[in-house]
Order: structure tokens, then sequence, then C-alpha cells
């Protein structure tokens, strides 16, 4: 791991010396269903804004496609939509902003969003939070395993026939046509100032892909996480697993491994697995299955765990269950794949095991019921790499010098904010 962070060292933000006000317009598109994407986007703008600077969301939702007509529009502008591109044109214009900061612009804002930030010459900046310009799945992760055959294509036929998107041709078509046709017009290389990436091993795909970028386009920004506090030091003899039940969760592998050598599990969340995960737990009395949590409560369980488990088996570009985990002094036992293999150190703030491996994962929560020691020892330093990479003030900071790398922060014309700060 640590010859691969070195390989991606100058790519991770660097703490700036010095910061300016800025004006931030914020651009995202909503899924039907609330998801992480949703919830960084506005983490992010309370973040700015309680440091001084001002920002302005423009939203679109995917709740207003309903009809028709509105899916055929929604459809026919998948590669540019000219609605969108007016409403963010009058925003942009009235709003002045220093940086756009785009997290998801499919479908109804499109890569439109692009095309008028580069002729108006505003940064912009791209948070990655899935897979979707590399492969139609948007989690590389289909028929039951991991699939890389689409990074290197431009248009990947085989996935739009095997409908890898919501289960539908159509659809994975549409995707394919609004990344596709955007790659051989060159707007990913050449029209987004700045990629963030949330780890290195997301980076090296993006890097990787038929989407051309260059090395200096990619900077490394992990999402972040409110301090829930210590958890207690004399941890219960239970293990935790908090997230969707889907089957790329990796949630069969860890039921498996509790069948070969039943061992006190809870269970949070839910997801299109909860009818497995309860007939398991109603046969099982040594899991717990608790449904879904409000954040507060699960965090309340993460402070009394043993260790929470992150099996997950597809190519997370983060993994944000882990990093609350670590906010509250627990360690994680997880896959080593994705953000699990990035964000987990072995035998540093957690244990790593192959992912799929049932038997690797056991032999790890067993290591831990009987080392109570040594999970306490991996949980404080789990602590310590929260206050260092994920708090809110560490990745203000890093967030704020990926603005600067993108708007170029030694030759900048000054902003409305500056100006009137100076008296101009």
């Amino acid at each position: 791991m640590w010859a691969r962070l070195k390989t991606f060292r100058k790519l991770f933000v660097p703490y700036p010396d010095y910061f300016y006000y800025m004006r931030v317009l914020q651009i995202h598109n909503f899924y039907k269903q609330a998801g992480g994407e949703d919830t960084v986007f506005e983490q992010e703008a309370q973040l700015l804004q309680a440091n001084g600077h001002t920002v302005e969301q423009l939203t679109f939702t995917n709740n207003n496609v309903k009809s028709i007509k509105d899916k055929l529009q929604a459809a026919l502008g998948v590669i540019y939509n000219i609605q969108s591109a007016d409403i963010i044109r009058n925003r942009i214009l009235t709003f002045k902003p220093d940086v756009v900061h785009v997290h998801n612009f499919f479908p109804l804002v499109s890569p439109a969003v692009f095309e008028v930030c580069h002729k108006y010459k505003v940064p912009v900046v791209m948070t990655l939070h899935n897979y979707r310009l590399i492969c139609p799945s948007a989690v590389l992760y289909y028929d039951g395993k991991v699939q890389l055959e689409n990074l290197q294509q431009v248009f990947p036929v085989k996935a739009i026939l095997k409908g890898v998107y919501r289960g539908s041709k159509i659809e994975t078509a549409s995707v394919v046509l609004a990344t596709g046709v955007h790659k051989l017009l060159g707007t990913w290389r050449n029209k987004v100032n700045k990629f963030i990436a949330l780890t290195p091993g997301a980076a090296d795909l993006f890097l990787q892909s038929s989407l051309n970028l260059k090395p200096e386009q990619l900077s490394i920004k992990p999402n972040f996480t409110a301090d829930p506090g210590v958890g207690a030091a004399v941890r219960e003899n239970y293990f935790l697993y908090l997230g969707r039940l889907t089957e790329e969760k990796g949630i069969r592998t860890l039921l498996k491994a509790h069948a070969a050598k039943p061992f006190p599990l809870r269970i949070i969340g839910t997801g299109p697995l909860q009818e497995l995960v309860q007939e398991y737990a109603a046969n099982n009395p040594s899991v717990e299955y608790l449904g879904y949590r409000q954040r507060e409560e699960a965090m309340e369980q993460l402070k009394k765990a043993r260790a929470l488990i992150f099996p997950s088996e597809w190519m997370e570009t983060f993994g944000m269950t882990a990093v609350e985990a670590f906010a509250t002094g627990t360690s994680v036992i997880a896959a080593k794949i994705g953000g699990g293999a990035h964000i987990v150190q072995h035998q540093q703030n957690g244990l790593h095991y192959t992912p799929g491996n049932a038997q690797e994962l056991l032999k790890q929560v067993d290591m831990l019921q009987k080392l109570p020691d040594l999970a306490l020892s991996l949980g404080l330093h789990a602590r310590k790499c929260y206050e260092q990479f994920y708090t809110p003030e560490a990745n203000c900071k890093m967030l704020l010098q990926v603005y600067e790398q993108a708007i170029g922060a030694k030759q900048k014309p000054a902003s409305a904010t500056m100006a009137a700060e100076a008296g101009l």
C-alpha cells in the first residue's frame, strides 16, 4: 500500500498557506433515492459557509422526471441539455462565482455544465463520487463480480447489451452516449480544471481510463465526517456491520463467516438483501438485525463495538462507515479492495482480508475477540488517522486548496468578494 501511496503523493492535496474568501457555485443533480453524494454536497456547502465563504447551490432532481414527455426530454438532453445550460449560464452571470463545483451532472444537468463554464472562463471542479464516467454501471460491479473491461472503452457496447445500469439497455445506452461523446470531444480532458478522487486507488483507475486525463487534473481529497466523540475505552464483545444490504457490500460473505463460527454480530442498514439478513438473524441468536437507525444511534453502536466489519467487494470510491468508525476510535476489519484497501492500514488502524474470503474474515474476527488490547490499540491509531485526515477542519483546507489550484492561485483576478474587502 505504501508504495502505491508514494506513487500518488503528488496528487494528494497539501495544506495551503493562506486562503481568501471565495464565491462557490455548487451544482448537483439529485437522484430519486437519497444517497451519499447528496450528503457530501450538503456537508461541503455547510463547511464552506461556516468558514466564511459564499456558497450558492443550483440543484436539479430526478423527481421532476415523471411523464413520458419528461423522460423523453431527459433522454434527448443527456449529451447536452439546452434548458439546463440556460439555467447554469444565468446563474453564473448573476452570482459571478470564483469556481463551480459539480457533484453530479447525470442526467438532467448533462455535460452542458462544463461547456458553459468553459465559455465563461469559470474554473470548474468535479468530485468523482462514482465510476460513471468510465463504466455505465457507476460501480464497476455487475454479474456478481468486479468488472474492469469498460475502463478503456469509449463506448462499451457489451455493457449496453447487458443493461448494467438499472437493468435497462436504453438507460445504459444513454449513460454511454453522455460520457462517450464527450470523451471524443475532449470535454473531460480540456474543460474540467480539477477532478477530485477520494482515494489513490480511484485516482489510479481514472488515470488509466479512456477519459485520457492529465495527471495534474486529479487531486485526492477524502470525504469527512463530523466528530461524534471517542467511544468507550473498554468495548463490548460484539462486531458491527453498518451500511446498505446489497450484493457488492459483501453481506453474503459476512453471513458465511458467521455461519462457520458464530460470533456476536449486529447489523444496521436496509436494502435488497434485507429479507436474507432478517431470516438469518431470526435463526441465529448471536446476530441482532437492527434495521435502519439514525446516525446518532448508529454512532453509539460504533462506540461500544469491538470493531466495524467493512466487507465490501467492489471498488468503492471511498468508505464513509470506515471513517466514522475511526472517528469513534473503533478499528475496522476490511476487505482489501477499493476504499477499504486505502483507508484501512493493516495492523495499524484495522485489519485486512481477501475480498470474498469468509475464512480470512473469520480469522481476523477471532483475533480481535482473543486480543481485546489489540482492538484497543488499533482503535487509538484509527482515531489519530481521523484527526489527521477526516475532520471538517482538515477537509476544508484540502477543499480550498483544490479550488486554488483550479483557479490558478498565483495569478487570479480579484473576485467580487476580494474587491469589496479591499475597498475597491
